[in-house]
């Protein structure tokens, strides 16, 4: 079968392979997946480029992508031979393993691949993995969203873009906050209720013109923990909740305790790849659900080939598209 993959870290264009590997087969409690797409998230080129400087291989070789979407066309022992011919969304498919999403098959334990609604295609599918997962987690960990007031950092982000619907789907007011007029678009696309544009405006300012007598915001969906520190203290209302999944500008924060401690806040971590099975099955079935229901809209930058696969990387990398990058690997 085609394949790509890498046997050493470093930059796309020098470490990613394409050929013929031996077609895998699934193990007890497993399936195997003929992908049709693949998706690029960043955490996937940082994995391959040895990002903060973890450049020892994890094994031989790495078939790179977590997500993707296909259908099973075989099955190991335990697992229901009825799922075969199955449509289904790829989640984490590299967490401790080496077959990624990045060839005509992969295996994975079977839970990780989620039956696709029939009128879902693969390249909303592809979207579902790391993006939504972590989207939905950042929202919902902390109870109900319904009439409550939710600013998302990064609002037209692979992330952020599912956390305003999410957060508009649960009934809550929310507020993006983007660097650009593209991305002030999308967010609205999404359905934000308010954009707020960071660097032309003063965020903290104009939150106070959104919510008025309301004084500030309950929930944070947070990109850039270290950065939005202080705006995000001074901003939420008494018992508000932070729940970040990144912070790379300011990688290592000073937390102002007393000014969060006066205000009892909660500050939450959310990293998908160490989230409880329950969290991740819960996530699951809200997104199947909001699919079946053709509720969620999907942005997409690019489609490459599989032979483009470099090209791919270097996009995700580039940090400048608005969309899902995603391979095609039928």
């Amino acid at each position: 079968m085609k394949a790509v993959w890498y046997e050493r870290k470093g930059p796309a264009r020098e470490v990613l392979t394409i050929g013929e590997r031996e077609t895998p087969q699934p193990a007890a409690g497993e399936v195997r997946v003929r992908m049709h797409r693949s998706a690029v998230n960043p955490s996937d080129t940082k994995q391959r480029g040895g990002a903060r400087g973890i450049v020892t291989m994890p094994f031989p070789f790495v078939v790179p992508h977590q997500d993707g979407a296909g259908i099973i066309d075989a099955v190991g022992s335990g697992v229901d031979a009825a799922r075969v011919g199955e449509r289904v969304w790829v989640y984490e498919a590299t967490l401790g393993r080496f077959w990624g999403t990045a060839a005509q098959y992969s295996v994975v334990p079977a839970h990780k691949a989620v039956k696709l609604p029939d009128h879902t295609d693969f390249d909303a599918g592809a979207c579902m993995g790391i993006p939504a997962m972590t989207a939905h987690r950042c929202v919902m960990a902390d109870g109900p969203v319904k009439g409550k007031t939710v600013l998302v950092t990064g609002g037209a982000g692979a992330v952020g873009y599912y956390a305003v619907q999410i957060a508009k789907l649960e009934g809550a007011r929310v507020i993006a906050t983007v660097s650009r007029d593209e991305q002030a678009e999308r967010a609205r696309q999404a359905g934000a209720d308010a954009v707020i544009n960071y660097r032309t405006e003063d965020v903290g300012r104009r939150l106070q013109d959104l919510t008025g007598a309301a004084s500030g915001v309950d929930r944070i969906v947070e990109v850039a923990f270290g950065a939005n520190l202080a705006t995000s203290v001074a901003v939420l209302k008494p018992n508000g909740v932070i729940a970040s999944y990144a912070s790379d500008a300011v990688p290592e924060p000073a937390l102002p305790f007393w000014p969060m401690l006066s205000k009892d806040l909660t500050t939450r971590f959310v990293l998908v790849y160490a989230m409880s099975r329950e969290a991740h099955d819960e996530a699951a079935r809200w997104i199947t659900s909001a699919l079946e229901r053709r509720a969620l809209v999907h942005q997409y930058y690019k489609t490459f080939a599989l032979d483009e696969i470099a090209q791919a990387h270097e996009a995700t990398e580039s940090m400048k598209q608005v969309g899902k990058v995603l391979v095609a690997i039928d």
